[in-house]
């Protein structure tokens, strides 16, 4: 309760609701503390129609929280180890003899062994309540010493060993897979070139054809050459003699170019009778 009244009422003159200003600078903060990196933050602030200049992007970087490492699965915890257990480790780390191990701790030589491959792989050791996943080893196409070795370690009684087959096992299915996919895809590659290459060569020969089609059929085409005395079918020496007969007889005839159908008719007619008289 205020005892000054000035204080009062200055504070009831005080706006009770941020300005726009204000409004967006917060909404961008809390955008910032929920995204993942900047091109996350700028696609937020682009969907809610905040400002998404250089400076706002800068001032705001450093509110992103640190995604780090990705979270791992939440594996069972593994259960604690027994006396007999952390003795065998102590007794291991010391350099002892796997014998003189089992003969101080009881442990089986498999139990000492899957213990001691987890300790050192740093893996958890499995409760004693769940059984090993065994993951089935595929035949690949490998060499005899390399498949020998994997199945070796297939049936290994250690639990970390046989995971570690399995892994092998699984990269070399997949490399497998990718070269065979490589070597098809090379296949088909050049299958493709060579028609391809087939192709261009038929389109060069039919090209060629067809040019000389038309070669041929324009020689076909061409026009005959006009000789003189188109139709009469006779030698220049008669052409003369029949021009020298019309000019004789009384018929106008020119020195060169075509002699009239009436022409002709009279010159074979003329020299034709006496033929059919004397026959």
């Amino acid at each position: 309760m205020f005892t000054d009244w000035t204080e009062a009422l200055e504070a009831e003159a005080l706006p009770l609701d941020p300005n726009p200003a204000q409004q967006l600078a917060a909404a961008a903060r809390v955008t910032a503390r929920s995204s993942r990196d900047k091109d996350d933050l700028e696609l937020l602030l682009d969907v809610l129609g905040l400002p998404t200049d250089t400076d706002t992007l800068t001032a705001l970087l450093p509110l992103i929280p640190e995604t780090g490492d990705a979270p791992m699965p939440n594996f069972p915890a593994a259960p604690a180890l027994s006396a007999h257990e952390a003795m065998a480790i102590s007794m291991h780390n010391n350099g002892d003899s796997e014998q003189v191990i089992r003969e101080a701790t009881g442990l089986s030589e498999t139990e000492l062994s899957d213990l001691i491959t987890n300790q050192v792989l740093g893996l958890p050791r499995p409760a004693a309540d769940t059984p090993a996943i065994d993951v089935p080893v595929v035949p690949l196409a490998v060499s005899n010493e390399i498949q020998e070795l994997l199945d070796w370690a297939a049936a290994h009684p250690a639990a970390s060993v046989r995971s570690r087959a399995a892994r092998i096992t699984a990269d070399l299915s997949e490399l497998t897979d990718r070269h065979d996919s490589e070597a098809a895809q090379r296949e088909a590659e050049a299958k493709v070139a060579k028609a391809r290459a087939e192709l261009e060569k038929a389109q060069e020969e039919l090209r060629a054809a067809k040019a000389g089609t038309r070669t041929t059929t324009a020689a076909a085409t061409a026009p005959t050459p006009i000789r003189s005395g188109l139709g009469s079918g006779r030698t220049r020496e008669e052409l003369a003699a029949i021009r020298t007969w019309a000019r004789a007889n009384g018929h106008q005839v020119a020195d060169a170019g075509m002699i009239r159908k009436a022409v002709l008719e009279a010159y074979d007619a003329a020299h034709q009778a006496p033929v059919r008289k004397a026959g």
